[in-house]
């Protein structure tokens, strides 16, 4: 093997490595973020409703929502979607009706009770910009630049999906 054909064997070895690293980063970091919206949780007292329940409670926020559009537009990345509606309706965190064009078809809001699990994570998460800034974790430019590399793998990996297959 030429010494040329190393480098370059090197060098996409040390990307795949990189690669992998970053994976398992964003596991990682998904994992952890359930962990610290659990604590809040404990630490106020909201015992009734999980981590991933809060983070849908939140991303759905003001809108109101087809189960279907919950994946669709990002707000719900679990597989049990219906189970956790379900669970959020029956503990009064959300309204949910049939719609009146297509009778199959649920439509589900935050009730008041949801708005307050809601407005309790988005107290937290505006604690941790407000952290992450003042101890210079990250500036500005730096949430930029990783939103936007984030931005290109999901687009990289949206089409693989639509179009290798």
């Amino acid at each position: 093997m030429s010494m040329h054909s190393q480098i370059g064997q090197d060098t996409s070895q040390g990307f795949v490595f990189q690669y992998l690293e970053v994976l398992a980063l964003v596991e990682r970091l998904h994992r952890l973020l359930l962990d610290v919206i659990k604590d809040e949780f404990e630490r106020v007292g909201v015992l009734e409703v999980n981590a991933v329940q809060a983070l849908l409670l939140f991303n759905i926020g003001d809108n109101e929502v087809t189960a279907g559009e919950l994946k669709s537009r990002g707000y719900y990345q679990g597989s049990n979607v219906s189970y956790n509606l379900k669970k959020l309706v029956d503990m009064g965190y959300m309204h949910h009706q049939r719609c009146d064009v297509d009778r199959r078809s649920v439509r589900v809001r935050l009730t008041e009770k949801g708005r307050n699990i809601r407005d309790t994570v988005a107290a937290l998460f505006e604690r941790h910009a407000d952290g992450l800034q003042m101890r210079d974790v990250l500036s500005t430019g730096g949430i930029n630049e990783i939103s936007a590399a984030l931005k290109r793998v999901e687009r990289y990996w949206t089409d693989q999906i639509r179009y290798i297959y």
